[in-house]
C-alpha cells in the first residue's frame, strides 16, 4: 500500500476502530471497488483484517474502464480480498453473500460523462437498482449509495451552504443532465426501496473530492491543475476564476462514508465536505502555482464547447445534519491536502 494512502487509512481506523466490530465476518461489496473513492475503502478494510480475529470479507467490483487494476494490485492475492471484473448493471455473480453493499460505481468526470451519457445514466439508474434488488432479497445490514453535490444544481445565494433539504436547480437537458439527473433518480430508487421493500440503505451527496488515488487524467480542476504544472510548466485557467468551491480531502470523505454506513439511519441523505474553506477557482490555482515555483498561470478557453454550460456559480455543503447524527467533522485544510496529493503523484507518476 502507497505510503500516503496507508497514513490516510490508519488514521481513518483508528478513529472509527471501536465502530467497526459489526464488520466481521460480513461480506462487503464496493461497486467502483478500483475507482478513486472505492480503493480507499479496499484498502481501509484490508488493514482492518490485519488485526481482526474474524476478517471481512472485500468483494471488489470494477469495469476497469475509469478505475485502474494499478491501484488495487496490492490487494491481490490477499486471502480475503476478491476481485470481480464486471458492470454493476449485470447480474451479480451467484453465491456473492455480502451484508454491506457501497455502490460507487459511475462515469464523474464532466469530460468523461458528456462523452458516455448513455453510459453514465446505466451505471446510476439501471446498476443501483441491481443493487438495491439483490440488498433486498439478502436481506442485507446496510448499503451507502453514492450521489453528487451536482443534484443541487446552481442554488440561489439563500440556499447557500446548501442543506440537504433544498430539492435542487437542475437543467434536465444540458450537457451534465445524464449525470445529475441519473444520480438524482438513483436517489428515488433508493428512497423507494427503503420505505417499500425495508432496504437499509443511505444516500452520500459529496462536495468536491479529492486526494490521492485521483487520477491525473481525470479532468476535473485539481488534477488539470497539477498536469499543466508537472508536464506543462504551465496551469491554464479556463473560465475567469471566479466560480467557488469547498473541497474535501479523501480521508474525511472517506471517514465521513464510513461513518453514514455504520449509522441506522436507514433512508437519509447526508452532504459529505468540508464546510470550513470555500475559495475561488483563481484561488486554487494560485494555491496550486505557489508549490512550483518556475510555473507560470494563462487564461484561455477551452477547447470543450460544453466546459462551463450550467457550471454552478458556487458550491459550498451545509454539514449540520452529518455532524449532528454522526460526529463528523472535516480535518484535513486544503494546503495540506493539496501537498499530499503532490507527493502521491511524484511517488505513482515517477517524477
Amino acid at each position: 500500500m502507497d505510503k500516503i494512502i496507508r497514513e490516510d487509512v490508519e488514521a481513518i481506523l483508528e478513529a472509527n476502530r471501536a465502530g467497526m466490530d459489526s464488520l466481521a465476518g460480513q461480506g462487503i461489496l464496493i461497486s467502483g471497488g478500483a475507482g478513486f473513492l472505492g480503493a480507499y475503502f479496499c484498502d481501509l478494510f484490508s488493514l482492518w483484517n490485519e488485526t481482526s480475529s474474524n476478517p471481512c470479507e472485500i468483494h471488489c467490483l470494477d469495469t476497469f474502464i475509469t478505475g485502474t487494476p494499478k491501484r488495487i494490485a496490492h490487494l491481490e492475492g490477499s486471502k480475503h480480498f476478491h476481485k470481480i471484473k464486471q458492470s454493476i448493471t449485470q447480474p451479480l455473480p451467484k453465491g456473492l453473500d455480502a451484508s454491506y453493499l457501497m455502490h460507487f460505481a459511475s462515469i464523474a468526470s464532466p469530460t468523461f460523462y458528456r462523452k458516455y451519457p448513455i453510459e453514465t445514466i446505466d451505471s446510476n439508474v439501471a446498476g443501483t437498482r441491481n443493487l438495491l434488488e439483490y440488498a433486498q432479497e439478502r436481506k442485507i445490514k446496510s448499503m451507502i449509495y453514492l450521489s453528487t453535490s451536482e443534484i443541487y444544481g446552481d442554488p440561489p445565494a439563500d440556499k447557500i451552504p446548501t442543506s440537504e433539504d433544498f430539492r435542487g436547480f437542475v437543467s434536465c437537458t444540458g450537457p451534465r443532465a445524464c449525470y445529475d439527473e441519473s444520480k438524482r433518480l438513483g436517489e428515488t430508487l433508493c428512497s423507494v426501496f427503503h420505505k417499500h421493500k425495508g432496504v437499509p440503505v443511505k444516500t452520500i451527496r459529496p462536495f468536491n473530492v479529492y486526494g490521492p488515488g485521483l487520477r491525473i487524467d481525470d479532468k476535473r480542476v485539481i488534477p488539470d491543475l497539477f498536469t499543466g504544472a508537472f508536464y506543462k510548466k504551465e496551469i491554464v485557467m479556463h473560465s475567469d476564476g471566479s466560480p467557488t468551491r469547498s473541497f474535501c480531502y479523501v480521508s474525511d470523505a472517506t471517514d465521513a462514508m464510513l461513518k453514514v454506513l455504520l449509522s441506522p439511519h436507514n433512508g437519509e441523505a447526508f452532504n459529505i465536505g468540508n464546510d470550513l474553506e470555500e475559495i475561488s477557482m483563481l484561488q486554487l490555482a494560485q494555491s496550486v502555482q505557489s508549490m512550483f515555483p518556475d510555473v507560470k498561470l494563462t487564461f484561455q478557453k477551452s477547447e470543450e464547447k460544453d466546459y462551463l454550460t450550467d457550471n454552478p456559480q458556487r458550491r459550498c455543503p451545509n454539514l449540520s445534519k452529518i455532524k449532528k447524527l454522526t460526529g463528523y467533522s472535516p480535518k484535513v485544510m486544503l494546503k495540506q491536502g493539496l501537498l499530499r496529493l503532490k507527493k502521491w503523484y511524484e511517488s505513482d507518476l515517477g517524477l
